[in-house]
């Protein structure tokens, strides 16, 4: 088992971003891009520490780049915080050199930033900008609520989470309450000893330096992304959970209209954690190793 959750960088701007690294630590890198709340510990599964390490992959979690408060590792405050597609600054020259997988708008990002640098991209459980028709009406009306909230009202919001934050502290399992409206398929998985491991961790861990920068990231998901879909040049998959309840495959779709060569897949009867169950796989795409 190979898992380095403390690893540092310092950016030509001077901040300081987190990242964790799982699987060989000298093998073929792959980025992935967490969700929110999360952390560089989303991948703290053994299990998937171990078929990281298999596949000789470097699997790579940077906490949240671009954060006028970085989530998990500590960085000073930005006076502006830098652009959604940011991804380009947040790694050595290595980093973002393979595979990105995982969160729609940073994969779409760099997928359009820096296609040169990658060998696939691969959006898993994703967003889709909520300026396009129908992805914000899809969401569940709190959770419609609670990105209007993070967007117009950052003050109300950040209180709103310091208090989650506050009794994850006190009460570790108070954070399956962002469970709740999950479909059977995830919580399932949650029963997982690895999953519920890093699920735990990767919580905790979002709000290390209190609740600014979590709220931040909320809020972007509600924002502009910054560029347009259709001028991505690359092939992108797009992976999705029928199932889903967290992000209703609606997006999934609306990402594939968008995107100009995207490839879908969908899966019958699964729902938003599609990392877990798709892991090998998701690797071997990414790297490559197979289309």
């Amino acid at each position: 088992m190979s898992i380095k959750t403390d690893n540092q960088i310092k950016l030509s701007d001077g901040h300081t971003v987190g990242y964790a690294e799982y699987g060989d630590l000298t093998g073929k890198p792959v980025m992935h891009f967490h969700g929110t709340p999360s952390s560089r510990f989303e991948g703290d599964n053994p299990d998937l520490d171990a078929i990281a390490e298999r596949q000789s992959v470097r699997f790579i979690i940077p906490d949240r780049p671009g954060m006028a408060f970085q989530i998990g590792s500590p960085s000073p405050p930005q006076a502006t915080p830098t652009p959604l597609w940011s991804c380009r600054q947040v790694r050595p020259r290595s980093l973002c050199r393979d595979g990105a997988f995982w969160r729609g708008r940073f994969v779409a990002s760099c997928a359009w930033k820096i296609p040169q640098r990658l060998t696939n991209a691969i959006i898993v459980s994703g967003t889709a900008p909520f300026g396009l028709p129908g992805a914000k009406e899809s969401l569940s009306k709190e959770d419609q609520q609670s990105y209007s909230m993070a967007d117009k009202v950052p003050w109300l919001f950040r209180l709103f989470l310091w208090k989650f934050a506050r009794d994850a502290r006190k009460n570790p399992a108070s954070i399956y309450s962002i469970m709740a409206n999950a479909p059977d398929a995830d919580k399932e998985l949650m029963t997982q000893p690895g999953v519920r491991q890093a699920f735990e961790k990767m919580v905790v861990g979002a709000f290390e330096q209190g609740a600014r920068a979590a709220a931040y990231d909320w809020a972007l998901i509600a924002r502009p992304w910054g560029f347009s879909l259709r001028e991505i040049k690359m092939p992108v998959d797009i992976w999705h959970g029928d199932a889903d309840t967290l992000v209703p495959i609606k997006h999934a779709h609306i990402l594939a209209e968008a995107i100009p060569d995207a490839r879908t897949r969908f899966f019958p009867n699964e729902g938003h954690v599609l990392i877990v169950t798709h892991f090998e796989e998701l690797l071997q795409i990414a790297t490559g190793r197979t289309s």
